[in-house]
């Protein structure tokens, strides 16, 4: 790395072995485990926590809704990031210092959300970018190099130049809305952020957007444009409950997530296939 001229600081970096790793790579190919080995060499004795590699591939936004709901648990480290549809064409690499972490990967709003849960942004910089470094796989080449320099205590202001927070990629906030129906009930209408592998449906909308004395309710599909919303039958009557346990078999239920997120569940069954909603998609919950 080059010395650049960042003004927002030259703290080190965590002096930490632990590293937090979240991409679209899948394991089908070698692309997780030769980012393993870069990161084993260069830094001997690293521990590498694999947060999930499973992310829809380019999905900018659910790789940013991954790391924002693993945040509160990482404790300090470095996190690498990599779901990168813009690899090799001109966007920019980052790395920022928030809270006890630290987060690298690509400025295309994957690692703000989760670096502003973690704390205040201290240090942002724009990675310089060696002309070794392969057009197609930086989460090897650029990545990986700067996570083992931070572990090793690095000081931001050799990893590139200072980057103003305001000019950080965003995703947009999945919508949450709150309103009236014109026969006078009340309504939520919500995002699917997250499908989980067991078909709970995450909606963007915390506990206290539903009040706690609403036991039923209505839940209404409403998917993005162009999208077969496949299996709907209509309106589904769900119960408010606070377990899985409290739905009998079958049963569409809402409750509140281990993220503090409403969430649409069938007791050992799939909301998403009953309801036929994915991630993107809308549903509006009325009472």
């Amino acid at each position: 790395m080059t010395n650049g001229a960042a003004t927002n600081g030259g703290a080190g970096g965590p002096r930490s072995s632990t590293v937090f790793f979240l991409s679209d790579y899948g394991l089908r190919d070698e692309f997780v485990g030769v980012v393993h080995a870069v990161l084993r060499r260069l830094v001997p004795g690293a521990v590498v926590v694999d947060l999930t590699h499973d992310v829809p591939p380019f999905d900018v936004r659910a790789g940013s809704e991954a790391l924002l709901r693993a945040v509160p648990f990482l404790g300090s480290g470095v996190v690498l990031g990599v779901v990168d549809p813009g690899v090799g064409a001109g966007r920019r690499g980052l790395a920022i210092e928030a809270g006890t972490l630290w987060f690298v990967g690509p400025d295309n709003g994957l690692l703000v959300p989760a670096a502003e849960a973690a704390g205040e942004l201290h240090h942002v910089v724009e990675l310089d970018v060696g002309t070794d470094a392969s057009p197609t796989f930086d989460g090897r080449d650029v990545f990986a190099p700067v996570v083992a320099a931070l572990c090793d205590g690095t000081p931001c202001d050799q990893l590139g130049e200072a980057v103003p927070v305001d000019e950080l990629v965003r995703v947009p906030r999945p919508v949450c809305e709150r309103g009236r129906m014109s026969d006078g009930r009340r309504i939520l209408r919500a995002e699917v952020t997250w499908v989980d592998r067991f078909g709970n449906v995450q909606l963007a909308a915390s506990a206290t957007a539903l009040p706690e004395d609403v036991p039923v309710l209505t839940a209404t599909a409403e998917p993005v444009p162009g999208k077969a919303v496949a299996g709907w039958g209509g309106t589904e009557i769900v119960s408010r409950v606070r377990a899985f346990g409290d739905l009998g078999a079958g049963e569409v239920g809402v409750l509140v997530d281990a993220n503090g997120r409403l969430a649409l569940v069938v007791r050992e069954g799939s909301a998403a296939l009953r309801l036929g909603v994915g991630t993107g998609d809308l549903v509006t919950l009325s009472w």
